[in-house]
């Protein structure tokens, strides 16, 4: 019998396409932003970082200072809590009605006539609030009901509570739903099989989600300060203005211990439910068992009591004026903007420099996940438990290890964990504002401000990918004796790597969505055109600029969904 010679597998499938395509894309983004023939650097402004950076261990601890301090991060935590709770709110109604299953189990009449039609409509309304970002929500309402602090808090929940409703809807999907079917084929009510089956199952996911939006309002909030919100983000911009460095580094260090405080007791609740992580993309949804969730802790139930009265506690304290929602005066307001605003102020003359700006913006979008993602993969390995720690993956026996190296170990793993919070924890357009002392204005500020901010937060959540590998495979590999260095290479890196690369890929669309905030600081792109149009109260314009904004937010939405897709 002839054999059969072995077959190859293509060189050019599908990951190796879009990998060449990423690459040739960061070429193009790195020329856009002039890095091969321009002077980028300003070799003047390396003594305003001097002086930035050593007030830096001189900041300004005067009692009345540390009080200002306080009431400012209060603030910033109870819009971060009250604009997660609407979110939430808002996410669960939408994520219900924008799911596949939601359709299929209570109306399947209407899916049957119109198939896929009505929640894939759904979805795309969605799309539009969730393009915008918070800031411009923030601008927009500030225009409407003033400083009240009813701006921060929707201009939060409403692109929030489109987001969750996307990811809730992914979620209730991707649900294991033999559960659901057996009820309905029992009798049972549509909807009371769902709510008994589907929403149990899926629980622990939508709860973990909700942690992590609850961890992404914390940085919203500080950003929408800078619009006149209040908190720490208001106080931080008035420092930068009037180069109080000393001051600055005050709020700076409120902000850290407010998102370690949030990130530890976020990960702490995880942990204690049984949740993996705060991000669960391209993974099963249904592995999770609620089994911890129906157990009795007595912790979790203080807690959560803690949590309701938490909510209250906030609304209380920023005192959001909810009658302007129906009052004459805003739905007058709301009929003048949209009157001013339509029809958009675009001509052909305009449409190659909106092009040009168009590309910049996606270019700088590029350059920044780049950044993002190579260094989040660096940092993630020093910053994860059970890596080069004591009896961690990669970490010989504790014996084979001196008390120096242990200490040596520890001080890394500590370092990068703090490195991580500090870029995630201080705003884009203040990492911007440092970028713009030693560099020129342009894309490039923009693009490195981002990706510091997302690298901090993709580098957690990395960490978190590697701390929660299945143990037996690895644990295998280490006692035949393989080297450490090919425990990496041939069990740590194939399990970790495509998680690594969709959660890059769902960050880029943040990334899309920030660019915005960093334009608005001088960084280039449509978000300083949208800036000077704001300066100059052109509505028309500014609804063209947003337009374009949108768009690009969508097309990155769906080359980062079909890339995601090809990952699995």
């Amino acid at each position: 019998m002839k054999r059969q010679p072995l077959s190859r597998p293509p060189i050019l499938n599908p990951q190796t396409v879009w990998g060449l395509v990423f690459i040739g894309a960061i070429a193009l983004s790195l020329d856009q932003a002039g890095i091969w023939g321009q002077d980028i650097l300003n070799p003047g402004g390396f003594s305003l970082l001097g002086r930035f950076l050593q007030a830096s261990l001189q900041p300004e601890l005067s009692l009345e200072f540390l009080q200002l301090t306080l009431e400012a991060t209060l603030t910033t935590l109870a819009y971060a809590v009250c604009g997660t709770f609407l979110s939430v709110v808002l996410g669960m109604v939408g994520g219900v009605l924008t799911s596949e299953v939601w359709w299929l189990a209570v109306f399947q009449g209407a899916i049957e006539r119109h198939p896929a039609q009505i929640w894939l409509s759904l979805r795309g309304l969605l799309a539009v609030p969730r393009a915008i970002h918070e800031m411009l929500w923030g601008l927009f309402f500030v225009n409407i009901w003033g400083l009240d602090p009813l701006v921060a808090i929707l201009a939060i929940a409403l692109p929030f509570g489109a987001v969750v409703a996307k990811v809730f809807a992914e979620i209730l999907d991707e649900t294991p739903r033999q559960p659901l079917i057996t009820l309905l084929n029992s009798g049972v009510a549509p909807l009371t099989a769902f709510l008994y089956t589907l929403i149990p199952q899926a629980f622990l996911n939508l709860l973990s989600y909700t942690f992590y939006r609850f961890e992404c309002s914390i940085r919203s909030a500080a950003v929408l300060g800078i619009i006149g919100a209040g908190g720490l983000g208001y106080e931080i911009f008035l420092s930068v203005q009037s180069l109080r460095y000393q001051q600055l580094w005050t709020f700076f260090y409120a902000l850290f211990i407010l998102n370690g405080m949030v990130d530890f007791s976020s990960a702490w609740l995880r942990d204690r439910l049984g949740c993996s992580s705060r991000l669960d993309l391209n993974a099963d949804q249904g592995s999770t068992s609620p089994r911890k969730f129906y157990q009795r802790d007595p912790l979790i139930t203080l807690v959560g009591i803690a949590g309701a009265l938490l909510i209250p506690f906030c609304f209380w304290y920023v005192h959001p004026d909810f009658t302007q929602l129906w009052s004459p005066r805003t739905g007058k307001l709301l009929v003048d903007a949209i009157t001013v605003s339509f029809p958009p102020d675009i001509t052909w003359r305009q449409l190659p420099e909106l092009v040009r700006l168009s590309t910049q913006t996606l270019s700088m979008s590029i350059l920044a996940i780049a950044l993002a993602g190579m260094g989040g993969i660096l940092l993630s390995f020093p910053a994860t438990r059970n890596f080069f720690l004591p009896g961690g993956l990669l970490n010989p026996s504790r014996q084979e290890r001196g008390r120096d190296e242990k200490i040596w170990v520890w001080i890394t793993f500590l370092l990068t964990r703090a490195i991580l919070l500090v870029c995630r924890a201080i705003p884009a357009p203040i990492w911007a504002l440092v970028a713009l002392f030693i560099l020129f204005p342009g894309i490039l500020p923009g693009a490195i401000a981002l990706g510091l901010h997302n690298l901090g937060i993709l580098g957690r959540l990395m960490a978190e990918v590697t701390e929660n590998l299945p143990q037996p495979p690895l644990q295998a590999l280490k006692a035949q004796g393989t080297p450490a260095a090919l425990v990496f290479l041939y069990g740590v890196l194939p399990m970790t790597l495509p998680r690594f690369l969709a959660y890059i890929l769902y960050r880029w669309e943040v990334c899309m969505r920030e660019t915005v905030i960093v334009g608005l600081v001088g960084a280039g792109g449509l978000g300083r055109l949208l800036s000077e149009q704001l300066s100059s109260f052109d509505a028309p314009g500014i609804v063209t600029t947003i337009t374009c904004l949108i768009m690009l937010t969508v097309l990155v939405d769906w080359v980062s969904g079909i890339s995601r897709r090809s990952l699995r």
